[in-house]
């Protein structure tokens, strides 16, 4: 199942974006969505996770207060507002699936084609 991530752009440090990841399935058919982004140069990290049944929500340490996960389950689509931007949010972030509550990557079964953030100072 092909995730299809978009709304990344270039932005302004302090400024803005929301990203959103729509899935072909219905939402329900996975225990949570999540998000993940990759620097240049680096490994991809954790940002957030939302779980569907009660929309419990997770988020790096790095982004609280920052950024917030919601989702639609009528249009099988999760967000990721990102708010006080900073440079160092520069990355390609790839929204993705799971069956179970979980942050590694290696338990997310299903992934976007990813959507690349930058972040201008």
């Amino acid at each position: 199942v092909q995730l299809q991530a978009s709304g990344g752009g270039l932005v302004q440090t302090g400024g803005s974006l929301r990203l959103s990841c729509l899935t072909p399935e219905r939402t329900f058919s996975w225990y949570q969505m999540g998000w993940f982004r990759q620097p240049p140069g680096k490994e991809r990290e954790f940002v957030a996770s939302i779980r569907f049944r009660d929309a419990k929500s997770r988020l790096a340490d790095s982004v609280k207060g920052r950024f917030t996960i919601s989702r639609d389950a009528v249009k099988n689509t999760v967000y990721l507002q990102m708010n006080s931007l900073k440079p160092e949010d520069t990355a390609v972030y790839y929204c993705a699936a799971s069956r179970e509550w979980s942050v590694l990557p290696e338990r997310f079964v299903s992934w976007g084609q990813g959507t690349l953030v930058t972040v201008s100072s």
